[in-house]
């Protein structure tokens, strides 16, 4: 076996999915220094690649270490650093290339999940191929960015005026001023369109996360109260950088737990809202693209915790919504239990008219994918 099929090995064998797969490949390449910066290119392609198609391959009658060029194969890559195995791995196994293969796409989710309505499952399973894009909320002048990007030779695309496609991997913090750009997905920067948020009004994002959504509503609405709250006290202080990095008045910010109606109902009181954003942890299956280890690892069983989540959440935030307010119920997930399913339920205990709701299909753009319902308090 040689150097780098073995590493490859150790990576798969000692790979669980409890961390993210980026950030388990940068602790493995830290404690394996020797390896060079193409051997770690070229190992991270080929777990990445595995993780996406491995297991539309595993019924193919040829070894491991051609299952693996395959899956590279597969996915449109070939790294340098497998080059010559691709040569030696094609010269004896001429039966078995790509093309050939019994490729079983449906094994990569054999699971009979009803996906909401406005994305195709097939669409969706082969997204599951590439990376995604790089997305940039652009906050500077289009011009500028353009001219750096043609200076560079940086291929690009314009998706608006403020949203910036740009080829994944692509080290925008040595091109552009760190205030000018946000990094957010095409699909996120497109709930914006949801907020409208009026003069003076008091808004809630109660799952606010690193605070993507916040941001956009703070810029487009600079006159509203804005609470945000999150369970994590680590990635509110991130939020806090960040609107310090844009210079925006930073928001009265709560470390809660919404799913927990005491907590909620300590820390808030009587408060009402006139906009709430209720960006609900789920699955994430809209954004699977991008981190397919959560695809491979995933266990239908997983849903029934995220739902009854979500349900809470969305029930608790509900009871602040001031009357006339909105509930901006958004989630990363293309199920329909997690979306629409939750939706009309908490819709229906609580007495909201549901006004819009919408799977933002991101496929076609080579983004991820996510749902949105508005619900009102009428």
């Amino acid at each position: 076996m040689s150097y780098l099929q073995y590493h490859l090995e150790l990576i798969l064998a000692d790979y669980s999915g409890s961390l993210p797969l980026h950030h388990f490949l940068k602790n493995y390449f830290r404690l394996h220094p020797k390896l060079g910066s193409r051997d770690r290119r070229g190992l991270s392609d080929a777990a990445y690649a595995w993780y996406r198609v491995g297991k539309a391959l595993q019924h193919t009658p040829c070894s491991e270490e051609a299952k693996r060029m395959a899956a590279l194969q597969l996915c449109g890559l070939r790294p340098k650093a497998w080059e010559p195995y691709f040569l030696e791995e094609w010269k004896q196994n001429a039966g078995n290339l790509p093309g050939k293969l019994p490729i079983l796409w449906d094994e990569i989710f054999p699971f009979d999940i009803p996906f909401s309505e406005g994305i195709n499952r097939n669409e969706w399973l082969d997204a599951m191929k590439r990376q995604p894009q790089l997305f940039l909320r652009i906050r500077g002048n289009q011009k500028a960015f353009s001219d750096i990007l043609e200076e560079k030779g940086i291929a690009f695309e314009w998706l608006r005026n403020d949203c910036l496609a740009l080829p994944n991997g692509t080290k925008v913090e040595t091109l552009f001023p760190a205030d000018s750009y946000v990094v957010q997905d095409a699909s996120s920067q497109a709930t914006a369109a949801y907020f409208m948020g009026s003069h003076q009004e008091h808004w809630w994002d109660c799952c606010a996360g690193a605070g993507g959504k916040s941001l956009m509503l703070a810029e487009q609405s600079k006159s509203i109260s804005l609470l945000v709250t999150d369970r994590r006290p680590s990635i509110l202080s991130n939020l806090k950088e960040r609107f310090q990095r844009y210079q925006l008045a930073l928001p009265e910010s709560r470390c809660l737990d919404v799913s927990d109606a005491r907590a909620v109902s300590s820390a808030l009181g009587k408060r009402q809202f006139e906009g709430i954003i209720c960006d609900a942890p789920c699955s994430g299956s809209g954004t699977w693209a991008r981190t397919p280890e959560h695809c491979y690892f995933f266990r239908p069983e997983l849903l029934k915790n995220f739902c009854e989540r979500q349900q809470n959440i969305l029930r608790n935030a509900s009871g602040y919504l001031a009357p006339g307010g909105r509930i901006l119920y958004i989630t990363c997930s293309i199920f329909h239990c997690e979306n629409e399913a939750v939706a009309e339920q908490i819709a229906g205990e609580a007495g909201l008219r549901i006004e819009s709701m919408q799977l933002i299909n991101g496929l076609p753009l080579h983004a991820d994918s996510l749902f949105v319902a508005v619900l009102r308090n009428s």
